[in-house]
């Protein structure tokens, strides 16, 4: 719930601190801003507050050509590329790059952005490839299962969507040194 008295108090002392928390619609202009808008303060009387830039619009405001309510802070354009880097992590660790057929020219298709270009992203904001932030999901995902479950080898490859049982083996003594069956087994110490 906004207090509509603190954030008049935001907005006429343009406080940066309130600076995304909420929107000012005016009234007589039907235009929303920021707390932090450099035009001269309406009169509190047309002014009505909006937890969001959403429903700021959803009453028929539109957003302020000066403070640019779209690049307030905590919005996906304020985030910058940070956001479709968030995005794909998400939808890797959905699945996305598991499914056949699946690569990163087609997950950055589903993003709208050019597969070199998701990759600069993810070696900027990640640290690691696409596809080595995949394989390491499918990996996290088939020890949780042989941790949690007595399922055989190839059903835990397959339920961690590996394409085999060979590239399941490969692939997790790659990353822990060890085979599968050595981490299942009681007493067997994880690294």
């Amino acid at each position: 719930m906004l207090d509509e008295a603190e954030c008049e108090r935001a907005r006429v002392g343009r406080d940066p601190a309130y600076d995304g928390r909420f929107f000012t619609g005016v009234r007589t202009t039907r235009i929303y801003c920021r707390p932090v808008c450099p035009v001269r303060p309406a009169r509190a009387a047309n002014v009505s507050f909006y937890p969001s830039a959403a429903a700021a619009e959803a009453v028929g405001f539109r957003p302020c050509l000066r403070c640019r309510p779209e690049t307030a802070p905590f919005s996906p354009a304020w985030n910058g590329s940070r956001t479709t880097a968030a995005r794909a992590l998400r939808l890797i660790e959905a699945g996305a790059l598991d499914e056949e057929g699946a690569t990163v020219e087609t997950l950055a298709a589903r993003l709208g952005v050019g597969a070199r270009h998701l990759v600069r992203l993810f070696a900027r904001h990640v640290g690691a490839s696409p596809a080595q932030v995949a394989r390491t999901a499918r990996v996290q995902r088939a020890k949780r299962l042989l941790d949690a479950t007595d399922l055989p080898m190839a059903e835990v490859a397959a339920r961690a969507s590996f394409g085999s049982l060979r590239r399941f083996n490969s692939v997790f003594a790659e990353v822990y040194r060890m085979p599968p069956t050595a981490i299942r087994r009681p007493g067997a110490a994880a690294v």
